[in-house]
């Protein structure tokens, strides 16, 4: 029997007397997380949205929620810190995934390490992602100095010859994700530390949030108003200016004129004596 017959075999097997899946696929983690996870998923999550929403290529960035991938196995299962899912539209509501129903898996996915298992990610999350058929994992460890068998950031890609395998390691603050098209860069530093995207050749831009382009937005805003400010205040001084001209030409005609007229009465004047003569002694 195949493998693909073997699966419905299975599901047959398992399902309820109408056909349904009774199966129990949980929606909610039973267990906290750690706050700086929290802190990074809340920051970075809708960044992801707005930057594929700019590359007009809008689709569902999700964040904590459970991504199952074997029907009627529900240890099959994993809960991206933040992932995308393709051809999906931002604003479904999403409780869980089960991928068997739409055949889409995430794209790519993010695991923050947490500070209680971290080791988890390390050993478990790499074979499960593999199994879910992600394109891309990037793996963030924000404690990677605590340990020398630790790494900041470990990337997985899903390769034609090769599978899905490790393809990058580092420890700097910064790692392209070639699915997202962009780089994933760290700012701050111990529990301040937070996960940005970046643009440009060695990620040397970031790429702002809401609040951010908000307010630079405002910024150019107010900074074309004073430009149209100064441009009104500029015209305003240029039409002074042409007033003030034509104001010293007409003074200087005016004077050129009164000085004419004085010559012309002084010869006038001149020229009466002259024909008057010598008086009678």
């Amino acid at each position: 029997m195949s493998t693909e017959a073997q699966r419905q075999a299975h599901g047959r097997a398992h399902r309820d007397g109408r056909g349904r899946d009774p199966t129990f696929y949980p929606v909610e983690k039973k267990m906290g997380e750690d706050s700086l996870q929290t802190w990074i998923v809340e920051l970075l999550r809708p960044l992801i949205e707005r930057w594929y929403q700019e590359l007009g290529r809008p689709r569902f960035v999700g964040a904590d929620q459970f991504i199952y991938y074997q029907q009627f196995d529900p240890s099959k299962v994993v809960a991206p810190d933040v992932y995308v899912l393709p051809g999906v539209p931002p604003g479904r509501r999403v409780r869980s995934w089960k991928v068997w129903e739409t055949g889409i898996a995430p794209s790519f996915a993010l695991e923050v390490v947490s500070s209680d298992e971290p080791y988890k990610d390390y050993a478990d999350a790499p074979e499960r992602y593999r199994e879910l058929g992600v394109r891309e994992l990037v793996i963030f460890d924000p404690d990677w100095e605590r340990s020398r068998d630790r790494v900041r950031f470990q990337r997985y890609r899903r390769l034609k010859t090769r599978g899905f395998v490790r393809v990058e390691t580092t420890n700097v603050d910064r790692i392209y994700a070639r699915v997202l098209g962009c780089w994933l860069r760290v700012i701050g530093a111990g529990d301040a530390a937070r996960l940005r995207l970046a643009t440009g050749p060695e990620g040397e831009a970031l790429f702002p949030t809401a609040a951010e382009a908000e307010r630079a937005a405002r910024e150019a805003e107010r900074a074309a108003r004073e430009a149209e400010r100064a441009a009104r205040e500029a015209e305003r001084a240029a039409k002074e200016a042409e007033r003030a001209a034509k104001e010293a030409e007409r003074a200087a005609k005016e004077a050129a004129l009164e000085r004419v007229a004085a010559l012309e009465a002084q010869l006038a004047s001149a020229a009466g004596a002259k024909d008057e003569g010598p008086g009678v002694p």
